[in-house]
């Protein structure tokens, strides 16, 4: 099975390399990868040390960023590392201050691992959610490396659970211990015979949290969004704009901000042939063109998790395609909150459509009734909103108990 695996890591760090002829993403990955180890052998400290902190992208970080601050301020003098697996974190968090080190992580093989530990020579590795690199997990067990994963969260149907997943079950038993997201988790976990589990928490939820409380104040979007009932929708694809987008053209009492999830041309010529009322692009607007427009347009990266704080209902793009975005971020600020349907995976996205915090849609058809009650009925649009902002604040917590425990630091909020 190692043998394999190994094989399989191989091929899939030639089919990036190929489609990075291409994509521009897989081509930023490639590049990135050429310069870790000179960046690493340039830059780590000999004596190594490193907090060792990975996340496969944007969301994974912003799940750990409570950790990497709260270990900063207690303990100044810490050393640590960050790794993405995805450009999507890197590119955005390449200049994060909080970080001694920050680079891609070398593909997994045994070749690669070896060097890169021998470089940074972890005191300890922290993994964010649902990173499982099996040459890591064993190289660091062998090293007796300190080994964690915080906020995971596991289905029955993922390999380890599944007769033929022997090789990545004994995996799991590499870590020192595992911080889950919930009860089912440790459930699973232990029918497998990995006991070294604690159900903790979200610590997604704890970041939220704090980024409500230091959000930028937006004085355009402000003005823009006074005296309507306004729809953020964050984080959207081509195929959720289809969704609302003439709900909102036939809509006069609502306003409506995009913030897509890709910013390029493309896009945008894609979401004005859509619109057909007057819109106005973020970077190019003043006081007198928001007043005038009924859709503003965030042409730029960093603002969206400020910008709920000005709305009213939120859509969250992503349910048409591989999974919803970050719902939390939206719900914080107690707005009832609409995604597509695949929302699966996400457990805060099952309990706010069952608690009355969110709702999803399929289709065109669906989303129109939501709507429209949201819009017309008050204190149903309160009460939802209600829900979704104590349902966040309900499950704060998992920063707190992971930092006692590991280094009997409190949480810096």
């Amino acid at each position: 099975m190692k043998v394999g695996y190994n094989f399989g890591i191989f091929v899939y760090k030639q089919l990036v390399s190929l489609a990075s002829l291409k994509n521009k993403k897989a081509k930023k990955m490639i590049q990135g990868h050429k310069e870790i180890f000179r960046y690493l052998s340039e830059n780590a400290d000999p004596q190594g040390g490193y907090i060792w902190i990975h996340a496969s992208s944007l969301g994974e970080f912003e799940q750990g960023r409570p950790i990497i601050e709260s270990i900063k301020a207690a303990m100044p003098e810490k050393k640590v590392l960050v790794t993405f697996f995805s450009p999507s974190g890197y590119e955005v968090r390449k200049n994060y201050s909080n970080a001694d080190l920050i680079c891609y992580l070398p593909f997994d093989l045994p070749g690669n691992v070896r060097r890169f530990l021998d470089i940074v020579k972890p005191s300890q590795a922290i993994f964010i959610k649902y990173e499982f690199w099996a040459n890591y997990l064993n190289e660091l067990a062998s090293r007796h490396i300190p080994t964690y994963i915080v906020s995971a969260i596991f289905r029955s149907k993922q390999v380890f659970f599944r007769p033929y997943g022997g090789y990545f079950r004994k995996i799991l038993k590499n870590f020192t211990h595992l911080y889950v997201q919930d009860e089912p988790s440790r459930l699973l976990l232990s029918g497998i015979g990995v006991e070294h589990v604690t159900v903790v928490g979200d610590t997604r939820f704890d970041r939220v949290l704090e980024i409500q409380a230091h959000a930028k104040k937006l004085p355009l979007v402000e003005t823009f969004s006074q005296g309507y009932i306004t729809m953020i929708a964050g984080s959207s694809w081509p195929k959720d704009e289809d969704v609302f987008i003439e709900f909102f053209n036939n809509t006069p009492e609502l306003k409506l901000i995009i913030a897509p999830h890709e910013i390029n041309e493309e896009h945008f010529r894609h979401l004005t042939s859509l619109l057909k009322r007057p819109y106005v692009f973020y970077t190019q607007a003043d006081e007198e063109s928001v007043k005038k427009a009924d859709c503003l347009i965030i042409d730029c990266f960093g603002l969206l998790s400020s910008i709920y704080r000005y709305g009213d209902i939120a859509y969250v793009g992503g349910g048409f395609g591989a999974g919803i975005h970050n719902v939390p971020e939206a719900a914080v600020y107690s707005l009832p909150v609409i995604f597509g349907p695949n929302f699966k995976k996400f457990k805060e996205a099952k309990e706010l459509i069952a608690c009355g915090g969110a709702f999803t849609v399929k289709n065109k058809r669906e989303f129109v009734p939501i709507v429209s009650r949201l819009l017309t009925d008050s204190e149903y649009l309160k009460t939802s909103g209600t829900i979704a902002g104590d349902y966040i604040k309900n499950n704060a917590g998992a920063s707190e108990l992971i930092l006692r425990d590991l280094y009997q630091i409190p949480y810096k909020k």
